[in-house]
């Protein structure tokens, strides 16, 4: 039998199954293996082994982790290693408009750091955007309230700032209403000068490693570090486990995180942030998701393997 190698799952950047597919991910967890559709060919599936024994360790990523919570202490005994990439930002619902509410976001974070450990949920405010109704003054209130609530419960602040995404664009402008309007220079990096200064520093202060999630500017003077998102550092620290160092080729040039599988599919996610690259549109991923069975080895059943 060829050997299988050992693989960080990543689940997922395409989708938050944490959120919407906890069920589904735990039958898979149970059956030992998922199928996955190519993003790029949705005929193409691929077969992925999620046993313990191939899987090195599985990079959550989540706006609301409670649904699988309850899993946590199943995915413990069966020798499983994890942590959580948990976005909290708080925007208006003109932005973010099924998100949970800022107050229960804390009180899951809070909830999961007492749980599973602070070095184990990263917390990301991400992405940065200025607009109408976000401006820098809101961001420097809304991060300076954040810090202080989630500083005793995770050890890293991961920022970025909104891509013009072709996508992006078009979603920002049909579906934020009249009311909403991106600012002139909210795509270009050198508008948030002065909140990336005073987010070094203030990071920095209260005992926070401050990341970028693919961002190209050099900002480690200022305190604040390229990132990896899927961290072979953090493997090996938290749990002693060498995981590869190679560059996940399948992710943009800027991107730092090392190689891993996504077990994912693009449109399936139910929280319509509107500037989302993987998502084109609230009523794409709610049809998809009629498609979902918490059965099927695939994520969207209509790709479901023979």
């Amino acid at each position: 039998m060829k050997k299988i190698e050992r693989k960080i799952i990543s689940a997922s950047r395409r989708t938050d199954i944490p959120a919407f597919y906890s069920e589904w991910f735990m039958n898979r967890i149970k059956a030992g293996y998922c199928t996955v559709l190519n993003p790029f060919n949705a005929k193409q599936v691929s077969y992925v082994s999620l046993r313990p024994q191939d899987v090195q360790a599985i990079v959550f990523w989540t706006r609301d982790p409670k649904p699988l919570i309850k899993h946590l202490p199943e995915l413990d005994q069966k020798g499983y290693k994890y942590y959580f990439q948990y976005t909290m930002i708080g925007y208006p619902l003109s932005i973010d408009p099924k998100s949970p509410p800022i107050d229960a976001a804390i009180k899951t974070f809070r909830e999961l750091s007492e749980l599973i450990g602070k070095e184990k949920v990263i917390w990301r405010y991400d992405p940065i955007l200025y607009s109408n109704e976000t401006p820098l003054e809101w961001h420097i209130d809304q991060i300076s309230s954040l810090i202080e609530k989630l500083k005793p419960y995770t050890k890293r602040l991961v920022i970025s700032f909104i891509d013009p995404y072709r996508k992006t664009k078009i979603r920002m402008d049909k579906e934020t209403g009249s009311f909403f309007s991106l600012a002139p220079d909210a795509f270009e990096i050198s508008a948030y000068n002065q909140l990336i200064v005073w987010i070094g520093r203030e990071a920095g202060n209260d005992g926070l490693e401050a990341q970028t999630c693919a961002e190209q500017a050099d900002l480690e003077r200022i305190g604040i570090k390229h990132g990896k998102c899927v961290d072979d550092d953090l493997i090996r620290n938290v749990w002693g486990i060498a995981a590869s160092k190679r560059k996940d080729p399948s992710q943009r040039k800027q991107c730092g995180c090392v190689v891993s599988k996504d077990i994912g599919v693009n449109n399936t996610c139910l929280f319509g942030c509107r500037y989302c690259y993987a998502t084109s549109g609230i009523k794409a991923a709610e049809n998809n998701f009629k498609k979902h069975n918490k059965n099927s080895p695939s994520l969207v059943e209509m790709y479901m393997s023979p």
